[in-house]
């Protein structure tokens, strides 16, 4: 019973069902792995002695596909990063990078299911990618490059800002 005399249930107590199905909210990573890598330096050798030091552009994406059609339990999210180099001689080096992870969740109303989708997913995955990115960067022979940390929560809800202004006909939110 609570303090005021009613009768709490075991989900209202974040416990499972008593005939035990398990019916709590879950959301966690399967696995996760490289989908495409490919690393490109046009300009080798002569990009090594460039003495001007290049201007980096990286580029994110993150994109979702149900794994089963029948079910969104478990989701493949791909954050894709393509990071490219250039100077004023050219282009010193390309990173192209699709890492992947199978994301489980069970028992999330859709709007949490969507945000963990694009929002929490991508930070879990990030390290990893940022990892084989510098090491990509390090094996074409240049120094390594750690790519700073981003806000994938903030992004999220930027997103749905400018979406929800743009059903509703407001002027743009966030840097537009």
């Amino acid at each position: 019973m609570s303090d005021d005399g009613n009768v709490l249930s075991n989900l209202d107590l974040g416990q499972p069902a008593p005939n035990g199905e398990d019916t709590l909210p879950t959301a966690g990573v399967i696995s996760q792995y490289v989908k495409d890598l490919s690393v490109e330096n046009p300009n080798a050798p002569q990009c090594y002695q460039w003495q001007d030091p290049p201007q980096i552009d990286i580029q994110f994406n993150i994109g979702a596909r149900p794994v089963n059609e029948d079910s969104t339990e478990v989701q493949e999210v791909e954050l894709k990063v393509v990071l490219t180099a250039r100077s004023q001689q050219g282009t010193a080096y390309i990173v192209d990078l699709a890492y992947a992870g199978l994301i489980g969740m069970r028992n999330l109303a859709p709007e949490q299911m969507h945000a963990f989708t694009y929002a929490e997913a991508p930070r879990i995955l990030f390290p990893f990618a940022r990892r084989i990115v510098a090491d990509a960067v390090r094996d074409a022979g240049f120094p390594p490059l750690m790519l700073e940390p981003i806000d994938f929560n903030g992004l999220y809800v930027q997103q749905l800002a400018e979406q929800q202004g743009a059903e509703a006909g407001d002027a743009p939110v966030g840097n537009a």
